[in-house]
């Protein structure tokens, strides 16, 4: 019995720093997805604030079509 009980504290205790290991993961990605939707924000920003800075006829088909 005693060594039931000392085989799932330590199961536990894998848990738990697996989990731990896990929120840290967790938290770096959702930095780096705010980060990157900052960017996104940014640039779609600048390209409403420069029309001509993408040529729209780049994505008209040739009149050969």
């Amino acid at each position: 019995m005693e060594q039931r009980v000392t085989e799932l504290e330590v199961r536990y205790m894998e848990q738990q720093a697996l989990l731990e290991d896990l929120s840290r993961v967790l938290y770096a990605q959702q930095r780096a997805l705010d980060l990157l939707a900052s960017r996104v924000a940014q640039l779609e920003k600048k390209l409403q604030g420069e029309p001509g800075l993408v040529d729209a006829k780049a994505d008209e088909r040739p009149p050969h079509y």
